[in-house]
Formats: structure tokens, sequence, C-alpha cells
């Protein structure tokens, strides 16, 4: 692993399974209550967030942020 990300807990972790680990922890209500931005309390889907997400870093750093809250100290990878 390159030493630069070696400490970085989101190395390797898609977009995608950030949102569906919080959607499945948090559902998407709590989730459009904690991080209000409209695609995840108006018809929310994954499909539809990812896009947003994509295209907008300081909603993509939130939702990085809530998943790095959400992990604690427990590794992604299950080391």
């Amino acid at each position: 692993m390159n030493t630069l990300q070696a400490n970085n807990p989101l190395h390797g972790v898609t977009l995608e399974k950030i949102l569906i680990h919080l959607v499945d922890r948090h559902g998407w209500e709590k989730l459009g209550r904690t991080i209000r931005i409209k695609c995840f309390s108006h018809e929310p889907s994954i499909k539809s967030s990812l896009k947003f997400l994509r295209k907008t870093p300081w909603a993509r750093e939130k939702v990085e942020a809530l998943y790095l809250k959400s992990l604690g100290n427990r590794n992604p990878w299950g080391e």
C-alpha cells in the first residue's frame, strides 16, 4: 500500500459503498435530517445521490465525514 494512503480509511472505499453503508445504518430519513440535501429527503435513491455527490464537493465531504464517524476506530476492511 502506498505510504501516503496507509492511514487514510477512505482509500479504496468507493462513494457507492460509503452511501450504501450510511443508508443501511441510518436510513434515508435520518440521513436527510443529518445532512440537509434534497437528494436524501426528496425521492432518494443511490443513483441520484451518487450523481449529486460526485458533482458537489462540500456534500461529498459531509457524507465522508459521517461515514468516518460511523466507523469509529474500526477499519473499513475488517482488519
